[in-house]
């Protein structure tokens, strides 16, 4: 087979090209510091790497509704523990108002602080976050008392008052992050309703004094006493206690899946800069050594015989 001058300078040319594309690569490598700049470079990384960035960013979102949940449980609780203290106040005014050496206006001053409590814990129940009303259930656009409200007579008496909202925290767990308040401050409500009739009427000091551990009837309905009542709101506080432990945990837990999948990105992607960096100085070193021979090799013109 007979090699030509012109077989010669295209078979330099071309390996010449591809050694300009080998460093052209790891140059790339060095800028980018990812191992591929298309899906085209190497599909199984591109495909991996897609697989990776679906699971950060699920862990992200996943972590925005933590935040979520961690605002309602918060506010919540917050709102739980003014019920608390408003109920002790409560129950310091009618041990008060049940000592017999009262008179009468004695007990329309206390009946007077009672009804100011009694519209505080409505406005409790009415807590909103953001423009969400966190008792109403799925309500979350209508507030539990309304002024037109009348006693034990919630505005929000629709099922869906009682239901729960749930936010997706982890693939396939989902959790319950508000409280329905129907129950709890109705119940309140009517408390607070019969003691302050019970204070309106002339009632006994004995009468009064009941109020605190026995059950209230107000029409059919059956009403704890103050002491049920408080132990009713340490409950729920207890449960968005635990709740709120939950989503301390899975916060751990998506922090911890947030580092792994970023460090096997890390791995799958990234370019390791030492031994790129090795190839691309080997690459160079061959490049000029296929220049210095390219040089012999192109054919010798008139002036080189002239010099």
């Amino acid at each position: 087979m007979r090699v030509t001058q012109s077989m010669l300078s295209s078979n330099m040319l071309r390996n010449l090209n591809t050694s300009y594309n080998k460093m052209s690569k790891y140059q790339d490598m060095l800028d980018s510091g990812s191992v591929i700049s298309r899906p085209s470079d190497d599909p199984v990384v591109a495909v991996k790497g897609m697989g990776y960035r679906i699971d950060l960013d699920k862990n992200q979102q996943y972590q925005r509704n933590l935040r979520e949940a961690n605002t309602w449980l918060d506010t919540t609780d917050e709102a739980l523990d003014q019920v608390g203290g408003a109920l002790k106040r409560v129950k310091e005014l009618i041990v008060q108002a049940a000592n017999d050496t009262n008179t009468a206006d004695d007990r329309q001053k206390i009946n007077a602080e009672m009804q100011q409590i009694k519209g505080q814990l409505r406005d409790i129940a009415n807590t909103k976050v953001g423009e969400n009303y966190i008792f109403s259930g799925t309500h979350t656009n209508q507030p539990l008392y309304t002024d037109e409200t009348g006693p034990q007579n919630p505005a929000i008496t629709q099922n869906g008052a009682k239901n729960t909202i749930d936010i997706n925290v982890f693939d396939g767990i989902s959790m319950n992050i508000n409280t329905s308040g129907t129950d709890l401050f109705g119940k309140i409500d009517g408390f607070m309703t019969e003691v302050t009739t019970l204070l309106q009427s002339g009632a006994t000091g004995p009468e009064i004094g009941d109020a605190l551990g026995l059950e209230v009837t107000s029409g059919a309905n059956k009403i704890p006493g103050l002491d049920g009542i408080y132990e009713n709101t340490l409950t729920a506080r207890a449960d968005v206690g635990a709740r709120q432990n939950r989503v301390e945990m899975m916060g751990n837990r998506l922090s911890l899946q947030e580092v792994n999948v970023t460090k096997q990105l890390s791995a799958n992607e990234d370019t390791d800069y030492a031994k790129t960096i090795t190839e691309m100085v080997t690459q160079e070193s061959i490049h000029q050594a296929a220049l210095s021979v390219g040089a012999k090799i192109i054919q010798q013109t008139l002036v080189d015989f002239i010099r």
